[in-house]
Formats: structure tokens, C-alpha cells, sequence
């Protein structure tokens, strides 16, 4: 191994930043490379500076960039600052709640807003309005206080929030367990043919874009982490499709994934190619057409619309219900009015 010792100072003073192990099936791969793939906002150069400083680890000892990454090496990235997202300042951010007792509370998030702070998004995000509302929040198992689980930034719907650690640990149970309900309404590009479906394949992260997952099938199955999504056909509008999506399991981007996994992108989703027209025709009046149903939905085309789950305390089962929001439904209409005007 091309190791080298900088002056580092003691390994107990360092905050770890960033953890993996490398897969089974992964090339030797130099380490900046490699980590450019899974550290996002990442540059090269940087990645490069904190090698240079001695803060990426291999099995415990700092490498150099040109380092070449094996099959089962444990890569840690250590720096002498905790991460900036673990520096949490409440801020006075209006959050819609529809629901709140003792225990817990269920917010309708704007799409936009960010759940937790991360790489690139310190502030505004709905943990700093938590924090600024609520004291004592019950970390969950990532040091997130009150997050028992997520949606994605450009996502809109409904959250369940724990204020106690009892209820963190009944509601992260109900999640874990698969016994929670939620339900998402998307547009889908695309005639989805089967009325309904189930959609069952391991996602992890990509092994070429660090931005997105896919889905990994048979002998590369080990890559991800089961996932299960059933799908129903709500309208079909042409060249795209409304849906409901159930989940079973819950992973980073799962609907988003499983869809284009099965060939239907969602509308509009910038992050999976979305953002381009996938299906209908060549004519100009139709790309119109579609840039003007982007401009009323600048985001992808997904709600968290249902949220179900027992109650911590009670044992009582309560659901809760949100309407598709403006941006969404108005893109639904506009694709309503098209396809009557084609049927005409």
C-alpha cells in the first residue's frame, strides 16, 4: 500500500465526516476518483487537498490520492471540524402542521424545502424549523433530531415527527417493520400498460452517477438493498401517466428509481432525465406544450399524499390525507385539456 504519515493530529481530535466500504466487485480505482462518486458537492480538488492533509483513511491508515481502492477497503474521511450539518441552529421557517400532540406531530412539506442538513444545505431546512419550535427533540439512529423518516427536497407531503424517545423508537419500529402506510401520487412519463403492478429490485447507489441509485438485479442483487413498490394506474393522460405508488420498503429515491427502472421516468424529475420529453411527438406546439407544463411543475412530479401509522401512545391506527398541491394539479389539468384536444 502507498501510504505516507503527514503531521496529523491525534485520530481522538478528528470528527468523522464520510464512511464506506468498498464492494466486492469494485476495479481498482484511484481514491479520489472513487470518492467523487459518493461525496456529494465533491471536487476533485478537494477530495485531492484532504489527502494531501492526511484526512482520508484506508483500514486506518491516511493515503495518499492516487491510493487505488480494493474490494472491502474501509474508507473514512476525518477532518478537525464536525460536520456542518451536525452545527444545528433553529431558525423561524413557517411549517405547515396538520397534526400535534405530546408525542409527535405531522407536517406537510413544502416541495423545496430540505428535510436535514447536508452537503450544500446548512439552513432552511425543516430540522432548523423544528429545532427552533420544539426543545429536546429525540435523536434518531443518524443523530437527526425528530426525523423518523424523509422525502426528498423536491418532493411535497406529509412527515411524521417523534418529540419523544418513545416515540421515536415505536414509530422507527413501524417503519422498520413495514407496518406503516404511505401512499405518493405521481405523473410517470409514458402510457404505464398494466393497470397494476408491484415493482421489486435492490436499489443502491449508481455505480457511475454519485447523484442517483439504480436498481441492481440477480448476481448484482448484493449492491443494494431490497426494495418493494406497488403501483396503480389513477389516469392515464396521454404521454404521461397519474399513479399511486405504495411503498413497502423505504430507500433514497425509491420511486423515482423503481418507475424508471420499469421504463416510466417522472415528469419532470431533472435528476433521472425527467426533464426531458421521453414520449409523444416531434411537433413543435407539443414541445411547447410540455416546457409550459414544466414551468407550472418546476420539480418531479411527486407527493407523499397518505401517511399512516399507530400510535405510540394510544395504539390507535391514524391516517392522514393531504390534497395534490397547486404546482401538480395544475400540470395534471393542463394534461387533461391536451388529450381531450387529441381525442377531438
Amino acid at each position: 500500500m502507498d501510504n505516507y504519515t503527514p503531521q496529523l493530529p491525534n485520530e481522538d481530535d478528528l470528527y468523522e465526516h464520510h464512511a464506506f466500504t468498498v464492494d466486492k466487485g469494485q476495479t481498482p480505482l484511484r481514491i479520489d476518483k472513487y470518492l467523487m462518486n459518493f461525496v456529494e458537492n465533491a471536487t476533485r480538488n478537494k477530495i485531492q487537498a484532504a489527502a494531501k492533509n492526511g484526512s482520508i483513511y484506508v483500514n486506518d491508515i491516511p493515503v495518499k490520492s492516487n491510493y487505488k481502492v480494493k474490494p472491502l477497503d474501509k474508507i473514512r474521511v476525518l477532518f478537525s471540524h464536525p460536520p456542518f450539518e451536525n452545527l444545528l441552529v433553529g431558525e423561524d421557517i413557517d411549517i405547515d402542521v396538520v397534526y400535534e400532540d405530546d408525542e409527535l406531530l405531522v407536517v406537510n412539506k413544502e416541495a423545496g424545502i430540505v428535510v436535514h442538513p447536508g452537503h450544500g444545505n446548512y439552513s432552511g431546512t425543516l430540522i432548523n424549523a423544528l429545532i427552533y419550535r420544539f426543545d429536546n427533540l429525540p435523536n434518531n439512529s443518524s443523530e437527526r433530531p425528530g426525523l423518523v423518516h424523509r422525502i426528498d427536497k423536491d418532493t411535497s407531503g406529509l412527515l411524521v415527527v417523534a418529540k419523544t424517545e418513545e416515540a421515536m423508537a415505536h414509530l422507527s419500529a413501524q417503519f422498520a417493520n413495514k407496518t406503516s402506510e404511505r401512499e405518493y401520487i405521481a405523473i410517470v412519463w409514458g402510457n404505464v400498460e398494466e393497470d397494476q403492478g408491484t415493482i421489486e429490485g435492490n436499489i443502491g447507489r449508481h455505480p457511475k452517477n454519485r447523484l442517483q441509485n439504480t436498481v441492481f438485479l440477480d448476481e448484482e442483487a448484493d449492491k443494494g438493498k431490497p426494495a418493494v413498490t406497488h403501483y396503480k394506474v389513477i389516469e392515464r393522460l396521454g404521454y404521461v401517466t397519474l399513479v399511486s405508488c405504495k411503498l413497502e420498503t423505504g430507500r433514497t429515491h425509491q420511486i423515482r428509481v423503481h418507475m424508471k427502472h420499469i421504463g416510466h421516468t417522472l415528469f419532470n424529475d431533472a435528476r433521472y432525465g425527467g426533464e426531458k420529453i421521453l414520449k409523444g411527438t416531434t411537433f413543435t406546439k407539443y414541445k411547447q406544450f410540455v416546457d409550459n407544463c414544466f414551468k407550472v411543475l418546476p420539480r418531479q412530479a411527486l407527493h407523499a399524499k397518505t401517511l399512516g401509522f399507530v400510535h405510540p401512545k394510544t395504539g390507535k391506527f391514524m391516517q392522514f390525507n393531504t390534497e395534490i398541491p397547486d404546482d401538480m394539479q395544475q400540470c395534471i389539468e393542463k394534461w387533461r385539456g391536451y388529450t381531450k384536444h387529441q381525442e377531438m
